[in-house]
């Protein structure tokens, strides 16, 4: 059940030995002892957003195909709903049409955007996204950066540049950088994880295509190989199907 979960076999027979050490007598039990062992090996770092800055940044990469656009507008859509002033930043200058699809998930978010020009510097376009969101009053810029293949060594470099210009923009203040990853992957995802992370280190996770059919165990491994939470689940297609994670409600999930 767990290596069909993604978990991977090593981390399964982890937990599978975990679960038997407890002695469970009813499915409810093993249940709830899976809950605790996969606890204990998950990060232990805070999942809620850090949202303290002036403005508050999140950068959102990944591969290309994982959700970053989409989860982009749904937490722009969360965000306004509770009170914040989002401003998205379409930095995938790359790809005409990847601007064209954040413009118009911004609009459907009912937040301002921010459009990088076709071939334009990405790192730039977030520098730009900062300083447009303090001389407008908007106190979160959520960045939606090219998407990149782990082994695209040029690109993944690029992504660092990404994160030290951010940081300059911040003038050093902490801010979220999220790896987005598409839930039907699978084992894929740890490889992507471990090069991305290399490359700008991740404050967190954001598990996109997260449904009855996309497990999505493979965070498991990765949280305990790299103590990077899990803060965001894309449960569905609609606006507001982005939700904050609970390990122990994905746990049981998978069980079920």
């Amino acid at each position: 059940m767990l290596i069909a979960a993604d978990l991977g076999p090593a981390m399964a027979a982890r937990l599978t030995a975990g679960v038997r050490s407890r002695a469970p007598r009813t499915r409810e039990e093993a249940a709830e002892a899976l809950v605790a062992v996969a606890s204990a090996v998950m990060s232990k770092q805070p999942r809620e957003l850090n949202l303290a800055g002036n403005p508050a940044c999140i950068l959102l990469y990944g591969v290309n195909g994982a959700g970053k656009t989409t989860t982009a507008g749904k937490l722009a859509h969360r965000l306004r709903a509770a009170g914040r002033k989002p401003l998205i930043v379409a930095a995938d200058t790359y790809r005409a049409a990847g601007i064209e699809q954040m413009v118009l998930w911004a609009e459907r978010a009912g937040v301002p955007h921010l459009d990088g020009s076709s071939g334009a510097d990405p790192a730039s376009v977030v520098f730009d996204g900062v300083q447009t969101a303090r001389k407008r009053g908007l106190d979160v810029v959520i960045a939606d950066t090219a998407g990149r293949l782990q082994t695209q060594r040029n690109l993944i470099e690029e992504l660092g540049k990404l994160g030290r210009v951010a940081s300059k923009a911040l003038n050093g203040a902490p801010y979220e950088s999220l790896l987005v990853l598409d839930a039907v992957l699978g084992l894929t995802s740890i490889v992507q994880a471990r090069e991305f992370n290399k490359a700008i280190p991740m404050t967190g996770l954001a598990l996109a295509k997260l449904d009855s059919s996309a497990k999505g165990g493979a965070v498991i491994a990765i949280e305990a190989e790299l103590d990077v939470p899990v803060k965001l689940a894309g449960v569905g297609e609609g606006i507001d199907d982005l939700v904050p994670f609970d390990p122990a409600a994905f746990v049981r999930a998978i069980f079920d």
